[in-house]
C-alpha cells in the first residue's frame, strides 16, 4: 500500500544554515512516526517543509501521491484541510481576542464546513466533547483555560477539518509531567477513532516512544536512525540515539 506521506531527500535552508539536508521518510494511514531530537536539529524546519510552510530547496514532499510544493489554489486549500499542524504552544496560537468557540468556527467558516452559524456552533460543540472540554465553555477565552486544556483546544481546532495527518510539533513539551500523559492518551484515542497519521515531534524520548510505531532520531539536519520504536529505545545503533536514551532515567516508567 502507498504511503500517505512520503519525504523524498527533502533539504530546507534559512539563508547560508541547512537546517534540513536531505532528509527522507514514509508515513501510512493510521500510523504515527516520532521524530526525535535535541533543540535547533531541525525536526520542526521539516515538519513545516512537511505542511508547505516552509519552501524546500532539494528533495519532494508527497501526500497521497500529490507532490505538496506544487500545489495552488484549491489543491493547497484542500491539502491543507486534510494535514494540519498542532503546535508546541497552545496559547500562542489562539487568538487572544477570540473566544475559543469563535477561533473553531473561524476555521470552518474559512473552509465553507458545518453550514450556517448554528451548524458551526454545533460543531464546535461536538469537537469540544470529543477532546475531553465542556461545550458550555465555547464563549471562554484563551487566558480562562490552564495549559492542557488549551492545547485539547488546539487539537479540537486542528480537527475541525477532518484531516488524515496531523503534525504534532513538541505538543506536550510546555506542560506538566501528569498533563503530558492525559494528552497523549488523548492523541492515542483520537488516533484509534478516526485513524489519523501523526508526525509526532519531540525531544522527550519516553513521551515520544509512548506515541509512536516508529521513530526516526535526527541530529544536526540529518535522520541518523530509524526503526520500530522497541528497536530505537531498545537497542540504540547510534551514539545519538544512545545519549538521548540516557538522558531519560527510566523510559518505561516515565509516562505511568
Amino acid at each position: 500500500m502507498n504511503p500517505l506521506l512520503k519525504v523524498e531527500n527533502v533539504s530546507v535552508r534559512y539563508g547560508a544554515l541547512e537546517a534540513v539536508r536531505s532528509v527522507s521518510l514514509s508515513l501510512a494511514v493510521g500510523e504515527t512516526l516520532g521524530l526525535v531530537g535535541e533543540s535547533g536539529c531541525g525536526k520542526s524546519s521539516l515538519g513545516r517543509a512537511i505542511l508547505a510552510l516552509e519552501p524546500v530547496v532539494a528533495g519532494r514532499v508527497g501526500f497521497n501521491g500529490v507532490s505538496v510544493h506544487t500545489l495552488k489554489g484549491a489543491g493547497l486549500k484542500q491539502f491543507r484541510r486534510e494535514a494540519q499542524m498542532v503546535f508546541q504552544d497552545p496559547f500562542g496560537s489562539l487568538n487572544p481576542r477570540l473566544s475559543v468557540g469563535a477561533a473553531i468556527e473561524e476555521v470552518l467558516f474559512v473552509h465553507k464546513l458545518g453550514g450556517n452559524r448554528a451548524g458551526r456552533r454545533e460543531r464546535a460543540a461536538a469537537l469540544f466533547e470529543d477532546v475531553g472540554l465542556d461545550p458550555d465553555w465555547l464563549s471562554r477565552y484563551p487566558h480562562e483555560f490552564s495549559g492542557g486544556q488549551r492545547q485539547r483546544i488546539g487539537i479540537a481546532r486542528a480537527l475541525a477539518l477532518e484531516p488524515k495527518l496531523l503534525v504534532a510539533d513538541e505538543p506536550v513539551s510546555a506542560l506538566d509531567v501528569s498533563v503530558q500523559a492525559d494528552i497523549v492518551q488523548l492523541l492515542k484515542k483520537l488516533q484509534r477513532e478516526r485513524g489519523l497519521a501523526y508526525l509526532f515531534i519531540g525531544h522527550d524520548l519516553a513521551v515520544v516512544r509512548e506515541m509512536s510505531d516508529r521513530i526516526a532520531v535526527m541530529f544536526n539536519g540529518e535522520i541518523v536512525e530509524t526503526g520500530t520504536a522497541d528497536q530505537v529505545c531498545d537497542d540504540p545503533q547510534h551514539d545519538y540515539t544512545r545519549k538521548l536514551l540516557s538522558a531519560v532515567p527510566d523510559i518505561d516508567t516515565a509516562l505511568a
